[in-house]
């Protein structure tokens, strides 16, 4: 058996750390924004080459926050893609506004800056480009479309930690950048966690603010907020894993190029590409099936061989919830011909070289048994 993700694994590579830092927070019985949160959210700031980091519950209460922090609410529109999690446009619902989506680019399924200005109207308020499968969206264009129009750069940096774009780290680029630390993440907590990054002190405090009931200090509740604060311990367990940051996503970097080496000779699968401009912080592996080979079939071979594959992602337009905007099938045909032929492979630091060779087998035999679509 060969498991998609192997969280046991991954905690016993760091567990005299992990294990060390819940003790610590045991110990103090301090276990809401205490001095666990505080220490992350200076390490976190730094790893990120910004100002200010603030902790939160979530991935999507961080995007809300900073959907807020930025002003948007209702009659507003944001600019995002429709090949992400759902949560990317679920938090623009949350915060009042409508999410208005542009296709992504073909190679690297990010953002396609030649059709964000399009989408721009008077009502638009913000863009959010997705940073996926550890891999950054080109932000100079990006950035500059932004600053042309006036508009507000919130980062979805939730599968990007310690990703680069020319040099400069993943959420450090746009006004807010957003983190996720889901179990699964690159740097992930054991439980739910999220940060908000930026530089700029006056919306790094109206987060402050609105993660912790709208209070100034105290019982003093100046605007409406939410309880979204971070746990101690899941801002321990993210200290613990940073100080090991670099080597975790060296030992990623090493399994994505044993995969990369052990495809190579497969014509029917596309291997994720890096972009000229990226420093990627592999957080999950996933291959592109060529037309015509039936995705699905492949998934189920590898599953009777013990081994556990899944789509990477569905198109987020399609999704029931999401066509009360209005979009519908041939609406973004890059999204539409990804979503229908991506395949996440297990991906994890844990896993060895023969178990890669192993996955890597048992899908030469699926495709090679003539499994069309």
């Amino acid at each position: 058996m060969i498991p998609y993700l192997d969280l046991r694994a991954q905690y016993q590579s760091i567990k005299p750390e992990v294990d060390t830092a819940i003790a610590r927070v045991l110990d103090s019985t301090q276990f809401v924004l205490g001095d666990a949160v505080a220490g992350f959210e200076r390490a976190f700031a730094d790893y990120c080459g910004v100002g200010e980091a603030i902790g939160v519950n979530s991935g999507t209460s961080a995007l809300h926050l900073s959907l807020l922090a930025a002003g948007v609410g209702p009659g507003d529109e944001v600019i995002t893609v429709p090949f992400t999690f759902v949560a990317t446009v679920s938090a623009i619902g949350y915060a009042g506004a409508r999410a208005v989506l542009v296709d992504i680019e073909p190679d690297y399924f990010t953002m396609d800056p030649r059709k964000l200005e399009a989408a721009i109207t008077p009502r638009t308020k913000a863009i959010i480009p997705v940073h996926l499968y550890g891999q950054s969206a080109d932000m100079d264009p990006i950035l500059a479309i932004a600053r042309k129009h006036g508009l507000t750069v919130i980062e979805d940096a939730c599968q990007a930690h310690g990703a680069e774009y020319r040099g400069r780290r993943c959420g450090s680029m746009g006004e807010l950048g957003c983190f996720s630390f889901y179990p699964g993440k690159n740097l992930g907590a054991y439980g739910e966690g999220g940060a908000v990054v930026t530089s700029d002190p006056t919306l790094a405090r109206r987060i402050r603010v609105l993660r912790s009931w709208g209070e100034e200090k105290r019982y003093e509740h100046t605007v409406k907020g939410f309880n979204y604060r971070m746990d101690e311990l899941s801002a321990a367990l993210g200290v613990a894993q940073m100080r090991r940051a670099d080597e975790l996503l060296a030992r990623r970097a090493q399994v994505a190029r044993w995969y990369d080496d052990a495809l190579a000779p497969l014509e029917e699968v596309e291997r994720p590409q890096a972009a000229a401009w990226a420093r990627v912080a592999w957080f999950v592996y996933v291959i592109r099936v060529r037309r015509g080979i039936d995705r699905n079939a492949i998934m189920a071979h590898l599953a009777a061989r013990g081994i556990a594959a899944k789509p990477y992602f569905p198109a987020i337009h399609l999704q029931p919830h999401i066509r009360t905007l209005g979009y519908g099938p041939g609406d973004f045909p890059v999204t539409e011909d990804v979503s229908a032929r991506t395949i996440a492979l297990p991906f994890f630091n844990a896993l060895t070289r023969g178990q890669v060779h192993e996955v890597v087998q048992a899908l030469k035999e699926a495709i090679h048994a003539g499994i069309k679509a």
